[in-house]
This record gives structure tokens, sequence and C-alpha cells, in this order.
């Protein structure tokens, strides 16, 4: 299946990219997807925290992903 996943903050600073698309296999989750992206860009597994949001609510990791959820990469934030 096609995913389209939007990155903010930092993760987008790593990746080089605001939106990736990427081809998953059918049922894959939100765990799932991090690994794959921290394979890809090895920068990602030194954030203290990455979460995934689907569909605008954050995900555990076991939820399956599906063609046309909208996916995003949120970084921790600081701020004061």
């Amino acid at each position: 299946m096609k995913l389209t996943i939007q990155l903010f903050g930092i993760a987008r600073d790593i990746a080089g990219h605001s939106v990736l698309t990427l081809i998953a296999p059918a049922g894959e989750t939100a765990a799932g997807l991090l690994a794959s992206l921290r394979a890809t860009y090895p920068g990602l597994t030194e954030l203290r925290s990455l979460a995934v949001a689907v569909n605008n609510e954050y995900a555990a990791a076991d939820v399956a992903l599906a063609e046309g959820d909208e996916i995003a990469l949120i970084p921790p934030v600081a701020g004061g």
C-alpha cells in the first residue's frame, strides 16, 4: 500500500523532506513504519521520542495503517 507521511520539525530536517511517500505491506503498523523510517534515515534513531499521528490522533505502536490515512511524524518539542 502507498502511504504519505508528513514530517515536522527536526524529523523533517533529518529526512530532508516535509512529505514522504512510501510503499508498505498491507497491515503495516505505526511501529513498523517507524522502524522502516529509522532504517532509511538513521538520524531519526537519535530522537528521544517520535510520535506517529494517524488521521489527526496520536497512534499506539500497534495501530494498523491503511492507504489513504493521514500520517504525521511529530518529534519532541522544546520551548520556553
